[in-house]
């Protein structure tokens, strides 16, 4: 990012190509357009990235967005320092430690100090810095989700891409404390389908944190209707988190998709998730699979007890991070029908010699690495294959065959590991496909194949909802 006067070249650069060590040794450089003379400015944190220029009185400083020391599990934080003459730059100030919220994206202003959105819990709020005390203050909330921020040069007006319960993301702006004007229009089709409600969630977890989450009924349904067959779906990352957003997210077996079809969905923010501030989001760190999958349970038992959920015709499922948890679900209780595993972990010993993110992030998260000697090891606790022999629950498999985030030996770990045991199952790969799931026609075998697969261990839910894909209708056993 160049200073606003003309001036240097803010850059950040790894010390390498791999995130696997590259991304843990980042640092920040200032790079003259004219005569294309370098002044480091020394290291920066884990994942750091949007420098952003703004000006006090005659002093430059950078701000960036990085995850909040001693990393790489946590939340992000704003790191801000004065930009020196010559040498490296001065201590990084945390301009967001203790706040209980998570900053998305910075956004520089040439006229002004800088522009951040933040995760507040199911909401996105705009923050402005105040020079004075050096603070991020809160402009306006927008309920549900918002990204893709862009000011102009006095900060005056902003844009954006936002969207609610029951509207996909558009263009939005204004002035930054609203009110913002829609300017596009993304698929108006969907305002003229019948989709499930989508209700906040607030709930306390058993050692008492308040947690927070989705749930979707059916279509024209309330509560009152129940109990429903319920699908809770696990968000990934683990630093990842559901927004009061239109909830048609393909990486996922949909939420929308399978409440179309007469299913109640839970999304549920456990801990580790973004948008409640640092602590909550390192609280994983180690401990994969512990807390966070009891914040999970704890959601779903009350669901049950206020009989919106049938306690027998419960699902699970999700991708990536919540691909591991659904595995790691069925490898602790028989109470869930049916499983999906999306580009899941099994094993957390392969994933941190093969994962492309590399040991030190991976045995963040599991607690070990392997390489500590003799075992069993940590990771070993927390790996879903190590309680295949408990698994009852059928699970249907799902990998990109070209991931290298989380490589496809991990699916193919499990489903080796079923067959062994007589567990009930599918392992399905899609060619060509990454981490996340592009081709059109995969998208929609997704779509179709997780939701037979629902239908078929949770019970056809018959009456409700019917979905047009392709001009074509589908009802609710994905079939044309």
């Amino acid at each position: 990012m160049q200073r606003p006067d003309g001036g240097p070249l803010a850059v950040l650069s790894w010390a390498g190509p791999e995130e696997d060590f590259g991304a843990f040794a980042a640092e920040l450089h200032l790079v003259d357009p004219h005569t294309a003379k370098v002044h480091d400015l020394g290291p920066v944190g884990v994942d750091a990235c949007s420098a952003t220029w703004w000006r006090s009185g005659d002093t430059w400083h950078l701000s960036y967005l990085a995850v909040t020391p001693p990393g790489p599990v946590g939340g992000t934080a704003v790191f801000d320092s004065t930009v020196p003459d010559a040498g490296p730059a001065p201590e990084h100030r945390n301009l967001t430690a203790g706040m209980a919220v998570c900053p998305t994206e910075l956004v520089q202003v040439a006229e002004g100090t800088p522009l951040a959105l933040f995760a507040d819990g199911l909401d996105t709020a705009l923050y402005r810095l105040d020079p004075g005390d050096m603070a991020f203050q809160r402009v306006a909330t927008r309920q549900g989700i918002a990204h893709a921020l862009s000011a102009s040069r006095t900060g005056e007006t902003v844009a954006m891409l936002a969207g609610t319960a029951d509207q996909p993301k558009n263009v939005h702006a204004g002035p930054p404390g609203g009110p913002l004007t829609r300017v596009s229009d993304t698929r108006p089709e969907v305002r003229e389908i019948r989709w499930g409600h989508q209700e906040r969630l607030s709930y306390q977890a058993s050692d008492g944190l308040t947690l927070d989450g989705l749930l979707l009924l059916p279509p024209g349904m309330s509560r009152l209707d129940g109990p429903f067959p319920l699908i809770t779906l696990v968000h990934g990352g683990p630093y990842g988190r559901y927004a009061d957003e239109f909830q048609f997210h393909i990486e996922l077996p949909p939420a929308q998709w399978l409440a179309v079809a007469g299913y109640a969905v839970f999304l549920p923010n456990p801990r580790g998730s973004q948008g409640r501030g640092h602590a909550f989001a390192a609280a994983v760190a180690g401990a994969v699979g512990g807390a966070e999958w009891t914040d999970i349970t704890d959601g779903i038992d009350l669901l049950v007890a206020a009989g919106v959920a049938d306690p027998d015709r419960l699902g699970i499922g999700g991708w990536s991070h919540g691909g591991f948890m659904a595995a790691w679900a069925v490898g602790q209780t028989d109470r869930f029908k049916a499983a999906v595993m999306g580009a899941g972990i099994s094993d957390w010993g392969i994933q941190t010699a093969a994962g492309d993110q590399g040991a030190d992030r991976e045995s963040a998260l599991s607690g070990s690495r392997g390489w500590e000697g003799p075992g069993p090891h940590h990771h070993d606790r927390v790996s879903p294959v190590s309680c295949a022999a408990r698994i009852r629950t059928p699970v249907l498999i799902l990998h990109g065959e070209d991931d290298t985030n989380v490589p496809i030996s991990q699916a193919v770990l499990l489903h080796r590991a079923l067959r062994h045991f007589g567990v009930e199952h599918e392992l399905v790969v899609y060619p060509r496909e990454g981490h996340m799931i592009t081709e059109r026609a995969h998208k929609l075998d997704l779509l179709r194949r997780t939701r037979t697969w629902f239908d078929r261990w949770l019970g056809s839910v018959g009456r409700h909802g019917m979905l047009s894909v392709e001009g074509s209708s589908v009802d609710e056993r994905g079939r044309r």
